[in-house]
């Protein structure tokens, strides 16, 4: 019975370079192996990385250097629960100075196409608020930001402009 749940990421020749940058950004991340290609592939030869085993924030995942066959997208991201603004600001600040891209509503994209929402608990304590109105001004107001900035969060769960 399966008991192990790993995200593979495909890279176009760059896994070991994001598993290095990841384990360097995060907490408890780590390179855990680096492994060869035995033979010439599609995406590559005989000796070239072929996968890289990393821990990101505690989670198990292989990055493929799989060659230029597939981008990744939007459709599947990351979600990094911070505590406060200073883990906000950290770690939002890790991906997109390092090449990333802003988003909106908390999202960036780091510069190997991944997406990462940088997400407050804060925030994620606004949605699921059994208040509807609390709900509404805390996304209200998260629709005009790109890094959430918690304290417009808070101030919008309490009814205060912000």
């Amino acid at each position: 019975m399966a008991k192990d749940l790993r995200n593979c990421l495909w890279f176009d020749g760059t896994a070991e370079e994001a598993a290095r940058f990841y384990a360097a950004s995060f907490p408890d991340s780590s390179v855990d192996g680096v492994h060869k290609a035995p033979m010439d592939f599609p995406g590559g030869k005989a000796g070239d990385i072929l996968m890289v085993d990393f821990t990101v924030l505690g989670r198990r995942c292989i990055g493929l250097n799989g060659g230029p066959t597939f981008k990744p997208n939007e459709a599947v991201s990351f979600m990094v629960v911070t505590e406060d603004q200073r883990e906000t600001d950290r770690y939002w600040n890790a991906i997109v100075r390092n090449g990333g891209v802003e988003s909106e509503c908390g999202w960036c994209r780091d510069k190997w196409g991944f997406s990462w929402q940088i997400t407050p608990r804060q925030l994620l304590d606004a949605w699921t608020n059994p208040d509807p109105s609390v709900v509404k001004r805390a996304f209200e107001a998260m629709l005009t930001m790109k890094k959430i900035d918690v304290a417009r969060i808070e101030a919008a769960m309490a009814g205060n402009a912000a």
